[in-house]
Formats: structure tokens, C-alpha cells, sequence
């Protein structure tokens, strides 16, 4: 039962008011690293589970979610296994230390009681010393143990969280297009920490309180008779059943807080990343009101929860408060026939308060446990996330020769019924720059995301130096593709940290290099503290032509061997696009380049450009010979320059 003051959310963390401004540096951490190929670290079983109808209220569900929480804690254990046992041992030397109490007590009332004897004074001062030394006993012993396992414990966050981190990282475009990143940032935190809750109070709570009632209840068979341990018998059965059913019935509760939490922090977050948008639009006001009914939703969820939460402490507390007085006054009848002296009185006091007290407790950790468990359920659904597109087992490594790509008869579709790609075929030859343009929705972007292997093709082969794509490690192919997109994010870190992501191990001197490359120079010394400058949230204190020139920088420190331009032009002005222009034409002089165009003037001293419509190549050539032919292209170009005009 908690105390008064007590909160009913899982240790050591309190699932309070939503903070937004919190959850916006972790929806940031978690699109820091790089994509990898990594093993998906779950499997189905549990979404199984939940398709046949269990729930974590089940026992079976429970039983599984604690397997499975014990499969991925168990390696650390092991490599932890020496200091779990030193944890362990100080456990024990608490409790014996918290046992000889009430013995101590019992026997300084005793030697005090007129009535029983008076001892010598060194001795009342001995036993004055050890129950001292007792109490210190059991608090230096807690104390130790719990600094040794704390370590025990981050660890086993730190691994979760980054086995997280990676798995989100590694999971395909359309789990990461369909995330709330606000909602995701809560989930990962509750779910990490209630392993951290799970792992503590299963090993130092759970089992030691057990251990305790026991002996508690021998202690009173013993000493004092079977009616005594009957009381503490029937209080734990009693008390366990009503907490168990109790428990169970509120934890509906609990994940409706849950869900409310996790969906304001997701509305704050989203309208806090796109505060331009919400000025522009002068909708501060209407922010405020979507996020006031998200917070009214909270709320009331949380009403909920805490009543259910008064019923149970409240039942919780009638049972101790008659277990307790039925034995002080089997006790205190005992004292008034004689039976029992004053110093067992306060042994049994003492050890009814020692007792209910980790009762009280280990009902409360059940009920956080149910807690925990809910949240680690949505920490588990976000590691289970299936990769699709993933590295073959053994897959070996791209070896670029020429560069050369080959699409051939590529059929893709983003959902069935619905094609962006027919019988595709495409070649450009090594070191050869091919434009790739059409009307808008023509599947130009999708060309490029299926080479990067963002999908794989529902038919056909993409190739690159006649080797099957799929067939090589993902790494070494998106390692050898270097892409400058058409919104060039940065990181809220220096200007030369930015850059210097196209290679972390790039040195400055190679980071110089590639600013004179994209033609940075001039943005260079215009800027406060140079390379050193930081960009803001999202680079925001740079121009759009500077953002798309810090990306073709990173682009140059990358060293790919095949270079994709998306439509990297198609928002800038004249000026930037020239600039960005003249930077990406000495960057593709020198790699095999496919360029997706909007703006066909950006284009047309491409070696090639071919012409996709409906998903399909419909036209090739050079501009001069596309523009004679009068077909699509002529077409695109004249609807261009009446739009310039």
C-alpha cells in the first residue's frame, strides 16, 4: 500500500503533467544515427497473442511478457553475475540486521520492566548498542546493495534503449512515414524505464519479502502459538487476492493514462517542430485548443485512474488495519493474563509493523508491475516491428567497377491496385549523368528510393555493375550511393559537424575540402564563428540554397561512387539554383549521377534525359534532340517557359 504522499506511477520515474519541450530532444535523438542493417531483434509471437485475443491482463500474456523480458536481461545478468551476488549478499545482511530488532527490543523492555527483572546497566547499554548497530546494519547494507545493482540496472537500460534506437533506425520508410515521434519518444522511455522497475523489485522486493513473511510467521508459530500465525496467514492470502483482483481491474486504467500521455506529448511535439507553419498561418490559437482537448483527454483519464487507485489502497489498508489490531489485542490479552511479558508485546508490534510494511509494499509492486508491463508491452511492439527490406544472411558487399545501373522491368506499387512503376527500364552507363524527368506523380522520386532500396520492386531486377541489388549487404550499397535531397535537414550543431555527417570520420581538413567543393566558401565567412557556427533547429539560420550546398558537401566528404540529385533545385530561387548548379556539376563530373529534375532548365546539359509517364520510359535523348521530336519533353519544356514568362 503506498504511503501518504505516495504517487501511483512506477518507480523511479513519475508519469506527471506532459512536457513537451522534454520530448522534443528525444524525438530528436532518435533521428541522429545513421540507417543500418540490423537484425530485427523481435519476433511475432506476442502479436500473435494479441490476434488471438491475450492481453497483458492474461496470465499467459504475462507469463510471455516476462520471458521475453528475461531473455533480453539475461546476457547482462551473466556478465554481471559476480555483483548480482555481492547485491544479493548484502540483501541477506539487511534483513538479518532488520530480524534481531524486535529481538533486541523485546529484550531492553523486558530488562526495563520492573516487573520482569532489572538488568545491569552495561548490559542495557549492550543491548542499547546492537539495536543500534542492527538499525545501521540494515541501512548501510540497503544502501550498498542497491549501489551495487544500480549499475546492474543501467546497463540493462542502456542496452534496451539502444537496441531501440538501432531497431527504429533499421525499420523500412513506411514504419518511420506512419510514427508519431512523440508518442514513440514516450513509449521507449516508459518501457525502459519499467524494465529498470521490473528488474530492481523482482529480485530485491518480491522474492525478500516472501523470504520475510515466512519467517515471520515461524517466528510467531514458534514463540507464541498457531493462532498467531494463523492471523499473518490468512492477512497475506487475504491481502494478496484483493491486490491481485483489485490490480487487474484498474490496469484499463492505467493504459488509458497511458494512451493520453502519449498522444498530447504527440500533439505538443508536433506542433512545437512545425512552429513556422503554425505562424504562418496565425493558428497559435487553434494549436492551443487541440492541445487543451488532448490534455482535458489526460485528465480525465487520470480522474479515473487515481479513484481506482483510492478503492485499492483503501481496501489495502482495511486489511492491515484489522490484521494488525487483531493481533495487538490477542497480544495485549496475553500480556494482561500473563502469558506474555511487555517485551513480547513489542516484539509482536514490532514485527506486525515490519511485516506489513513489505506487504504493503509488495502490493504496490504488483500493482506497478501490471504498470510496467503495459508499458514494456508498447517498448516490445516497437522492437517486433518487422524489417522488410533487409541484408540476405551472408550477403556480400557491393564492389563498384564502372558504376553502371541497370533497371530492368521494374513493376513497383506503394499499395495494391495502385502501380507507380510498369515494366521500368532504365541503363545509364558508368560516369554518365542521366536527368530523369516527368509531370508530378510520374514515379521520378520512386526510381531513386528503389535504388537506395527504400523498397524493393514487386517485380523485375535493379543492378549496378550487373550485380542484383538485393543481393548485396545493404550497407555497402547505400554506402556507395551518395543522395542530395530536395529538403536538406541539418542537425542543431555546428555548420562544420553538419557537413563533416557525410563522413564522421571525415578530418577538417577533408571537411574544407568539401566547402570549397559545393562552393561554401562565401556562406562560410559570412557566418559569426565560421565553421564553428551552429545552424539551429533543423539549419533554419541558413537559406535554403545554403542547406542544399551543405548537402552537396556532404555529399563530396561521402566519396560515393553513384550520385542522386532529387530535386534538390526545384524550391530555390535563380540565384541559389545556379550556385547549387555549378556545385553539383563538379560533384557529378566525377561519379556516375542520376538526376531527378522539376525544373527542366536545370538539366539540359545532362548527357541524357529520359522521360517517364505513368511509370514507364516513354522518351530518351539530349535536350536539343527531345525538344525536335515535340513529344512529352517538348511539351514540359514549353509549359516551363510560358510559366517564366
Amino acid at each position: 500500500m503506498c504511503a501518504p504522499g505516495d504517487v501511483e506511477v512506477p518507480l523511479p520515474y513519475s508519469v506527471g503533467m506532459p512536457t513537451a519541450f522534454r520530448f522534443i530532444l528525444r524525438a530528436r535523438a532518435v533521428g541522429v544515427s545513421s540507417i543500418h542493417s540490423i537484425r530485427p531483434l523481435g519476433d511475432t509471437a506476442w502479436s500473435g497473442m494479441r490476434s488471438q485475443g491475450f492481453n497483458e491482463d492474461t496470465t499467459a500474456s504475462t507469463r510471455y511478457l516476462i520471458s521475453k523480458l528475461w531473455w533480453r536481461l539475461a546476457p547482462i545478468l551473466r556478465v554481471s553475475r559476480n555483483r548480482v551476488a555481492l547485491a544479493l549478499l548484502c540483501l541477506l545482511g539487511a534483513k538479518a540486521g532488520l530480524l534481531c530488532i524486535p529481538f533486541l527490543l523485546k529484550a531492553l523492555v523486558d530488562g526495563l520492566d520492573t516487573d520482569s527483572g532489572q538488568l545491569a546497566v552495561h548490559v542495557i547499554l549492550l543491548l542499547v548498542l546492537a539495536y543500534g548497530a542492527a538499525r545501521l546494519t540494515n541501512t548501510l547494507f540497503a544502501e550498498l546493495r542497491d549501489t551495487l545493482f544500480g549499475r546492474v540496472t543501467e546497463k540493462a537500460m542502456h542496452s534496451i534503449s539502444l537496441q531501440t534506437f538501432r531497431h527504429v533506425h533499421s525499420l523500412d520508410v513506411d514504419y518511420h512515414l506512419n510514427r508519431r515521434t512523440g508518442g514513440l519518444a514516450r513509449d521507449i522511455e516508459r518501457g525502459t524505464n519499467g524494465i529498470s522497475f521490473l528488474l530492481r523489485f523482482f529480485i530485491f522486493n518480491i522474492a525478500p519479502t516472501l523470504f520475510e513473511i515466512t519467517m515471520v510467521a515461524g517466528i510467531l508459530l514458534v514463540n507464541y502459538g498457531a493462532e498467531y500465525a494463523a492471523v499473518i496467514v490468512v492477512s497475506v492470502l487475504l491481502y494478496g487476492s484483493f491486490s491481485f483482483r483489485a490490480t487487474r481491474w484498474r490496469t484499463q486504467y492505467v493504459r488509458e493514462v497511458n494512451a493520453a500521455d502519449s498522444d498530447s506529448n504527440t500533439r505538443a511535439v508536433d506542433s512545437l517542430l512545425n512552429y513556422e507553419t503554425v505562424k504562418y498561418f496565425n493558428n497559435e490559437a487553434f494549436e492551443a485548443e487541440r492541445y487543451d482537448v488532448a490534455l482535458d483527454i489526460w485528465e480525465q483519464a487520470r480522474r479515473k485512474n487515481r479513484l481506482s487507485l483510492f478503492a485499492l489502497n483503501g481496501g489495502q489498508a482495511l486489511i492491515i488495519a484489522v490484521s494488525q489490531t487483531a493481533m495487538l489485542g490477542m497480544a495485549a490479552l496475553a500480556v494482561d493474563e500473563g502469558s506474555m511479558t511487555l517485551g513480547d508485546f513489542i516484539l509482536v508490534n514490532q514485527f506486525m509493523l515490519q511485516l506489513f510494511m513489505p506487504l504493503g509494499f509488495l502490493g504496490f509492486v504488483y500493482r506497478e508491475i501490471k504498470a510496467a508491463l503495459a508499458n514494456i508491452e508498447r517498448l516490445f511492439s516497437v522492437l517486433e516491428e518487422r524489417v522488410s527490406i533487409q541484408s540476405e544472411p551472408n550477403a556480400k558487399a557491393l564492389s563498384v567497377t564502372e558504376g553502371r545501373i541497370h533497371f530492368a522491368g521494374v513493376d513497383f506499387s506503394y499499395r495494391e491496385g495502385s502501380e507507380v512503376l510498369r515494366h521500368f527500364t532504365m541503363d545509364i552507363a558508368g560516369g554518365e549523368t542521366v536527368a530523369l524527368v516527368g509531370s508530378s506523380g510520374a514515379g521520378k522520386s520512386t526510381v531513386s528510393k528503389l535504388l537506395f532500396r527504400f523498397y524493393d520492386p514487386k517485380g523485375g531486377a535493379i543492378e549496378i555493375d550487373d550485380t542484383d541489388i538485393r543481393s548485396v549487404s545493404l550497407e555497402s550499397l547505400r554506402q556507395a550511393i551518395a543522395v542530395v535531397p530536395q529538403d536538406c535537414v541539418l542537425f542543431n550543431d555546428s555548420l562544420r559537424e553538419n557537413i563533416r555527417y557525410g563522413r564522421p570520420s571525415a578530418t577538417d581538413d577533408e571537411v574544407d575540402r568539401a566547402v570549397e567543393a559545393a562552393f561554401l566558401n562565401e556562406v562560410v565567412e559570412r557566418l559569426p564563428d565560421g565553421l564553428d557556427t551552429v545552424v539551429g533547429e533543423r539549419g533554419l539560420k541558413l537559406s535554403g540554397g545554403e542547406r542544399q550546398r551543405v548537402s552537396i558537401a556532404r555529399a563530396v566528404l561521402k566519396e560515393a561512387d553513384i550520385l542522386i540529385f532529387d530535386e534538390a533545385t526545384s524550391s530555390l530561387d535563380s540565384h541559389s539554383e545556379q550556385a547549387v548548379m555549378a556545385a553539383f556539376r563538379q560533384l557529378a563530373g566525377r561519379h556516375t549521377a542520376l538526376v531527378i529534375a522539376h525544373r527542366l532548365s536545370t538539366i539540359v546539359d545532362a548527357d541524357r534525359i529520359v522521360v517517364i509517364d505513368r511509370g514507364a520510359v516513354i522518351e530518351e535523348g539530349t535536350h536539343a534532340s527531345l525538344l525536335a521530336a515535340s513529344g512529352k519533353y517538348a511539351e514540359l519544356w514549353q509549359i516551363q517557359l510560358r510559366a517564366q514568362a
